[in-house]
């Protein structure tokens, strides 16, 4: 496996028109791409990874994933969730209507194809980004769990990034509140994307959201990696629905003392749990999407 060092991603703002802005319903849906190519040129097109960001992070806090996977020959690409990013600012639509994301996947890679032809595509996610890997794979929320929660009659889990969020939904949306927007067929949709033959999901978020049902028909290779000491996604809650219903799944834990915010914090408890697990990852798409030809 080929080291890498300091590569600048080429930076794009692609438009969705399909779907709008949630502060300017005026405009289309930004989705912002930071491409990185493989650290060796390939003969032919090169394995391209996709990757999705955590509840209000960014693609370009992903590098740590980027670098281990362009340096064993892949393409990646990292993208940027509309109205859950850091860079653009918050939406509450952005925290709350989280089957938006995927359908970001599928466009970007949309775009992408016709551009050059895609080599075999996987998907990596951290925390919601975790979910929106799993959904491409087959996964879907569940409306009912997730009207119960946006309507407030189950607690919406505290989200640091975005407090009062079910408020300021409802504000945004009167009279319909938080309910706007979350009929069967947005909040279920199927968003498999046939593309995507890998999954690799990180301290995964919404596992309690996703119908076990659907988490049991996926039927390509995921790995899961989860923190011991991760109070934000746990185990039990988040991780396990993902491991346990998914009859391809298999995974391991980062470490016992490992925490949510070590994958993304300036100053990680446990400091090399980035590069473990980046070089994880690395080697799973490996085996499941192969190589650039000038990686062999």
């Amino acid at each position: 496996m080929t080291t890498s060092g300091a590569q600048q991603p080429l930076i794009r703002v692609l438009y969705d028109e399909s779907r709008e802005d949630f502060g300017r319903p005026d405009r289309p849906r930004p989705v912002r791409v930071y491409l990185w190519e493989p650290d060796q040129v390939p003969a032919g097109p090169a394995p391209l990874v996709v990757v999705s960001h955590g509840t209000g992070g960014s693609g370009s806090g992903m590098e740590w994933l980027a670098r281990p996977l362009r340096g064993a020959g892949f393409r990646v690409a990292a993208l940027d969730h509309h109205g859950n990013n850091f860079v653009d600012g918050y939406e509450p639509e952005g925290f709350l209507h989280v089957w938006e994301r995927p359908r970001d996947v599928t466009f970007a890679l949309d775009t992408l194809a016709r551009e050059r032809p895609l080599g075999p595509v996987g998907v990596a996610g951290f925390s919601l980004g975790g979910y929106t890997a799993a959904a491409l794979a087959g996964a879907r929320v569940d409306p009912r769990i997730m009207r119960a929660v946006l309507t407030g009659a189950v607690p919406v889990p505290e989200i640091p990034e975005f407090p009062g969020v079910l408020e300021a939904l409802r504000k945004k949306y009167p009279p319909d509140g938080a309910s706007r927007g979350v009929p069967d067929t947005a909040a279920a949709a199927d968003l498999t994307d046939p593309r995507v033959r890998a999954v690799f999901q990180v301290a995964p978020a919404v596992g309690g959201f996703v119908t076990p049902e659907s988490l049991a028909a996926v039927r390509i290779p995921v790995d899961i990696r989860w923190g011991g000491a991760d109070t934000v996604t746990p185990f039990e809650a988040d991780t396990a629905p993902y491991l346990r219903h998914i009859p391809t799944a298999t995974g391991s834990s980062a470490g016992p003392d490992v925490r949510h915010d070590d994958f993304f914090a300036p100053q990680p408890a446990d400091p090399e749990v980035r590069f473990r697990v980046g070089e994880e990852a690395a080697a799973f798409f490996l085996r499941h999407l192969g190589r650039s030809a000038s990686a062999v």
